[in-house]
């Protein structure tokens, strides 16, 4: 896609993407993809984008033209691609961009295979069949739709943040965690106190105090703290009760008055997140904790953190479900809990962005169904509504519901605005296919009051949103 934006004139840089199947450049399936940039006028921009791009891609040029020597030597030098493959030097790819690269090469596998079968010419006949049925799809009287974007967890680190990421988490340095009375694996590093490794390199088993979140390298260490130094009545994480229903709690910790607790449970999380970069600095942060309640205390299953006040109008900063207690819906249940604070603070909210691949996981269900929802049933009796007036009720940022909607295949694109085109019946089948599932999160046991801010200042307010269509009319 990036190069496609840097083909140029003259002086050129030819990249190959053979076995591709690019139908549009009039090349067959069994084929490939050849983009000239100009060497002339290739800046150093241009120069470091490309270099990314044919990174991401796992394509390299692999041959250059240029009237001038000097100026085609100069681009191959800018590029940092020789012409012998021989001399190539290995790029850095991310586990993201590995798994792309792997796609690509089996996309060209197969297409080749498909260009074969349908014989000497088959290829280029049948590129120029897809070509016809693509400019078909392309006429005026077809509504466009936005393609969906896809997030990169690895976005914003350049080539050597990466390499030092991957150099520090390729080792974990924890094999197990006991929290409670769950042992669970750990998935990755985390870089927790040298003073718990000592003279060891690793440790097999880290115990934590479900209460205290304090850590232990042997079980005698946290039995001993527990019958001593741990207070009778603190048999729950510090901060105050927000949400109680049924077995299910929530509690509210402040980051700046709470901050061992608060870094104990971000260095827990980095056990099960690949990405996680919030360690210390936790005092601009509200972490909400999920307990399930039984008569020996509250045991923490989950929780969330998110900033205090949020220049981007981020509602959710990070998420985990713990291991043991995954499958539950507590995953769902937390990003519910956001936006319910969210409309208790009468603003629109969105999960901080890149999104890692669980957290698209858990989201996209969640957006499905409750705008779904509310289509069907909150809507009322108005055969209408706009964007706008499904992000007031639910609290879901525009740009996420717009995502959503391009999801499901029921919004259109003409003249430059957004459509929904959705009727009764289709909506009631996409109800059943994405229900609300259960445990839900009940308004009424919801007890906290928002930060007070300026409203007038404050993008994100709903009272800042202009009024629908609909209203507008009506008005005028």
């Amino acid at each position: 896609r990036h190069l496609a934006l840097l083909a140029g004139g003259e002086d050129n840089v030819t990249y190959n993407l053979g076995g591709v199947g690019a139908d549009a450049a009039g090349v067959g399936i069994g084929g490939g993809l050849k983009i000239d940039i100009n060497a002339a006028t290739a800046s150093a921009g241009t120069r470091k984008r490309l270099r990314r791009s044919a990174s991401a891609t796992g394509v390299l040029p692999t041959t250059f033209s240029s009237n001038d020597d000097a100026d085609g030597a100069a681009l191959a030098s800018g590029i940092g691609t020789p012409t012998n493959v021989a001399d190539i030097e290995p790029t850095r790819l991310t586990r993201r961009q590995r798994r792309r690269t792997t796609d690509v090469a089996d996309i060209g596998s197969n297409a080749a295979s498909v260009g074969d079968v349908s014989g000497g010419g088959g290829g280029s006949d049948h590129g120029a069949s897809t070509s016809v049925i693509a400019k078909e799809h392309t006429a005026v009287d077809v509504v466009t739709t936005i393609a969906a974007q896809e997030l990169d967890e690895h976005e914003g680190m350049d080539e050597a943040a990466l390499k030092e990421h991957e150099e520090v988490t390729k080792v974990k340095n924890v094999a197990t965690i006991e929290l409670g009375t769950y042992q669970m694996d750990t998935w990755y590093f985390s870089p927790l106190p040298k003073e718990l490794f000592k003279d060891v390199g690793m440790i097999d088993t880290l115990y934590v105090d479900e209460f205290s979140l304090n850590f232990f390298t042997r079980k005698s260490e946290l039995l001993r703290y527990q019958a001593k130094e741990l207070p009778k009545n603190r048999r729950h994480p510090p901060g105050n009760e927000i949400y109680r229903n049924g077995n299910l709690s929530m509690f509210e910790v402040d980051g700046y008055e709470e901050r061992i607790y608060c870094q104990n449970l971000c260095y827990i999380a980095k056990l099960f997140l690949d990405h996680k970069t919030l360690y210390f600095d936790v005092d601009p942060f509200l972490f909400y904790v999920l307990c399930e309640v039984d008569e020996r205390g509250f045991h923490p299953v989950g929780y969330y953190s998110k900033e205090k006040y949020s220049d981007v109008g981020y509602n959710l900063a990070c998420i985990l479900t713990f291991p043991s207690h995954q499958r539950k819906g507590y995953g769902r249940f937390l990003i519910a809990f956001s936006y319910e604070l969210s409309k208790k603070e009468e603003k629109v909210g969105s999960p901080e962005k890149p999104m890692s691949d669980l957290g698209q996981q858990a989201y996209k269900p969640y957006w499905t169904s409750t705008i779904v929802d509310f289509m069907l049933n909150q809507s009322g009796d108005s055969k209408s509504m706009s964007i706008m007036d499904i992000s007031k009720e639910t609290s879901i940022m525009s740009d996420d519901i717009i995502f959503t909607l391009n999801q499901l295949g029921i919004l259109k694109f003409v003249n430059g605005a957004y459509f929904i085109s959705a009727e009764r019946s289709s909506l009631e089948e996409l109800a059943k296919k994405h229900p609300i599932k259960e445990p839900r999160v009940d308004p009424s046991k919801l007890h906290w009051t928002p930060y007070i801010t300026d409203v007038k200042r404050d993008k994100f307010s709903i009272h800042s949103k202009k009024a629908s269509l609909d209203e507008d009319s009506a008005s005028s």
